[in-house]
């Protein structure tokens, strides 16, 4: 009982003090040798250095490429000028009068296509300001039309993603980016429709009038940009190379040599999914600056160390996250904490699966991080159930993926307040049109996915 009080605690603690700014980095490994003193009376030190390390290590290990390639392909398509063409090419074709769909559009291209959501941002926000301005319509639903762009469907739904949530189940369910597409598509269509026709009925129920606020500053005008035909075109070689790889060219590679020691004992069933993305995104990324070498050779090398840099600060918060969990999974009391979670669903194991993962990804206010901490501490034990009840790895995969999508978007998510910051918007003025599209509707998507799952199987 005090066991289980003390992980709570910590975790509150934990996610208490990230919301005061606190870095990861520091807080991740206090809290969990706090919970480690408290509750077991130590071994402090060696909890430190033999669990939480060696989790952490691992994660940077099997993640640090995707991290960084996925940095420097988005500020590669940022100093290029092709993020901004495409938000103005998709705004400007279907015009003011589908405002809210221009940009919810342009945000889910670009994300889809494997350019960071921060980003994305940064690039859309001027232009949807004036657009929703033209358009007389309501300032306080941009943030919402951002987030539902960039952070929901995209992000965990749609098969082929790059995002990182994504990624992270393969290891532990030997699946592909592509796991379960058919329900993919259907989750993440619920999604952009619910959400698009919430926004739209929100600025019929607000009325016209944009705003009188100040505007942050903008970004300055760029010169010399691509086309539209250009700036795309790292976008389709994104998923088209994932798809490639994914499916024809590493199941026909000799990989024999990774049953070897020195290659981790292991086989391509763990890896082809983060291989297809290192070379998607490596790929992408040099037909990039090969279209636009005249705009990126001054400040290419400025501009890869700025991506390179950009990457480890969410690997390294994200890896922390992960050594806490290892280190809670550690605690005799977790165990009764585990047992409880796993019996939520009774014997559907997707029911548990998807409640650990929402809980903890709205825990931590991370996405990458609850999901992390859910398969680092369950994942073999969601694996067993699956297989036992006849599960397939790739539903468990797609439920998984889905699942960190909807509470990770709570308020104190560091998305959610970078993107209201750019949109000189507060929690009080916006957050209710995010909380809908970002943290409701995709739970509601959620609960179909599992639901036909349960019935119909992986499709």
């Amino acid at each position: 009982m005090v066991g289980g009080f003390v992980i709570f605690a910590a975790l509150a603690a934990l996610i208490f003090l990230a919301y005061r700014g606190l870095s990861l980095l520091l807080i991740a490994p206090a809290m969990a040798m706090t919970a480690v003193l408290i509750a077991e009376g130590g071994p402090v030190l060696a909890s430190y250095t033999q669990v939480f390390m060696r989790a952490m290590g691992g994660f940077v290990i099997q993640y640090f490429p995707l991290f960084l390639l996925g940095a420097v392909f988005g500020k590669l398509m940022e100093a290029s000028g092709a993020a901004r063409v495409l938000a103005d090419g998709i705004i400007h074709r279907l015009g003011e009068r589908r405002a809210i769909l221009s940009v919810i559009l342009s945000c889910a291209v670009m994300t889809y296509g494997g350019v960071s959501l921060f980003v994305v941002a940064f690039a859309v926000w001027p232009i949807a300001a004036a657009l929703f301005r033209e358009a007389n319509l309501p300032k306080v639903l941009i943030p919402a039309t951002i987030a539902l762009g960039a952070f929901t469907f995209t992000m965990t739904a749609l098969p082929g993603t790059p995002a990182i949530q994504n990624a992270i189940p393969m290891p532990y369910f030997g699946t592909t980016p592509f796991a379960a597409p058919g329900l993919g598509i259907i989750s993440g269509a619920m999604m952009f429709g619910m959400g698009w026709a919430w926004l739209e009925y929100r600025a019929r129920a607000l009325g016209p009038g944009y705003a009188s606020t100040a505007e942050p500053t903008q970004n300055a005008q760029q010169d010399n940009l691509p086309s539209l035909f250009v700036a795309v075109i790292p976008l389709v070689l994104v998923l088209g190379i994932n798809l490639v790889f994914t499916f024809w060219v590493i199941p026909r590679m000799d990989t024999g040599y990774l049953a070897r020691s020195d290659f981790g004992t292991t086989d391509v069933s763990a890896l082809r999914g983060i291989w297809s993305i290192i070379a998607a995104l490596t790929l992408a990324s040099l037909v990039l600056v090969a279209l636009n070498w005249r705009r990126l050779a001054d400040g290419l090398g400025k501009t890869l160390d700025d991506g390179a840099r950009d990457s480890l600060q969410p690997i390294f918060n994200t890896a922390s996250l992960v050594g806490f969990g290892a280190v809670i999974a550690t605690l005799s009391a977790f165990g009764v904490i585990r047992d409880w979670v796993v019996n939520l669903g009774g014997d559907n194991p997707l029911i548990s699966l998807a409640i650990g993962t929402s809980l903890l990804a709205g825990m931590t206010g991370s996405a990458s991080g609850g999901m992390s901490i859910a398969l680092a501490t369950l994942g073999e034990t969601y694996l067993a159930m699956g297989q036992a009840a006849g599960i397939s790895p790739a539903l468990l995969h797609r439920v998984t993926a889905v699942a960190t999508g909807g509470l990770d978007a709570l308020p104190h998510n560091g998305a959610v307040i970078t993107l209201l910051t750019i949109c000189g918007l507060t929690h009080r003025e916006a957050y209710r049109d995010v909380a809908v599209v970002a943290v409701i509707i995709p739970i509601i998507a959620l609960v179909v996915l599992v639901t036909l799952g349960s019935l119909l199987g992986s499709f």
